[in-house]
This record gives C-alpha cells, structure tokens and sequence, in this order.
C-alpha cells in the first residue's frame, strides 16, 4: 500500500483587521515637550473587539445614573467635556511645557499617559486632573524621562 503524500495546509494570516476609536472615546496630546516620547496607545480597537466590549460600556454607562452619582444619563457623556477641560487647566497651569502628555478619558476617568521629568511632575499632573470637576478616578500611566545630561 503507497502512502498518499500529506500536504500540511497553513492558513495565511488574512488582513489585519482596521483600528478605530469606535466609541469617540477622546484621545488628546495636550503637551510636547519631549521629543523623544513615544506615542501612547490611543483607544482604538476593532470591530469585533467594539461588539464584544459594547455592553459592559453600556452597563457601567448607565449605572453612574441610576445610582444617583451621576446627572447625566450616561458617565460616558462626560468625557469629552473633562478632557477639553483637563487640557485648559494644564496650559493655563503653565509648569508642564517640559512635558509630553496625552489625556483619554473613558466613563469619567481620565488616563495620563506619555512622559514627565519627575515623579513630583506625575504626582502634580494627576492631582490637577483629579481635582476637576466630574472626574470620578485619575490612572497614572506617566513615564518619567529626566532631562539628558549635557556635560559628559
């Protein structure tokens, strides 16, 4: 008996599927004072990870709400808002020039992401954002990049 020969059939990875902010979740470089701080993640996702996180958003959405924490109808509404304001209060703020930040902002939470020269630095940023009014929690992804020493 001849044995057939076997072919082993690879699936070739198709196309990625595309990114996009599904949710116009607001994504904002709000300094650029560190030229080599890399771009932070932003909130895009694919479709199928969108399907998948819709009704989580929902719920958590509207719980806000219905718990009374809330005025709105949904914590999402807010975001756009916080983070035009967030923006405004560290340029009118005026001690993070040295900075790279971006701001995303998702159910009233606010994530500080990019690059600062100090802890102090990160600690200082947080605290104005937290201090804003609707803003519910702060997450602190700030990566400290002290400034290169020059002299050697």
């Amino acid at each position: 008996m001849m044995a057939r020969s076997q072919v082993a059939e690879v699936a070739s990875p198709g196309p990625r599927e595309a990114k996009a902010n599904h949710f116009n979740d607001p994504f904002l470089q709000v300094t650029g004072g560190i030229a080599d701080c890399p771009v932070p993640e932003g909130p895009e996702i694919t479709r199928a990870e969108m399907l998948a996180q819709s009704h989580g958003r929902s719920e958590r959405g509207t719980s806000c709400y219905q718990a009374g924490r809330c005025r709105l109808p949904n914590a999402y509404l807010y975001d756009q808002d916080i983070i035009a304001r967030a923006a405004k209060a560290l340029a009118y703020d005026g001690r993070f020039g040295d900075t790279s930040v971006w701001l995303l902002g998702q159910r009233r939470w606010v994530w500080l992401r990019g690059c600062v020269r100090s802890t102090g630095q990160a600690q200082e940023l947080e605290r104005l954002v937290r201090d804003l009014d609707d803003v519910e929690a702060v997450v602190n992804e700030l990566t400290v990049r002290a400034k290169p020493d020059r002299g050697r």
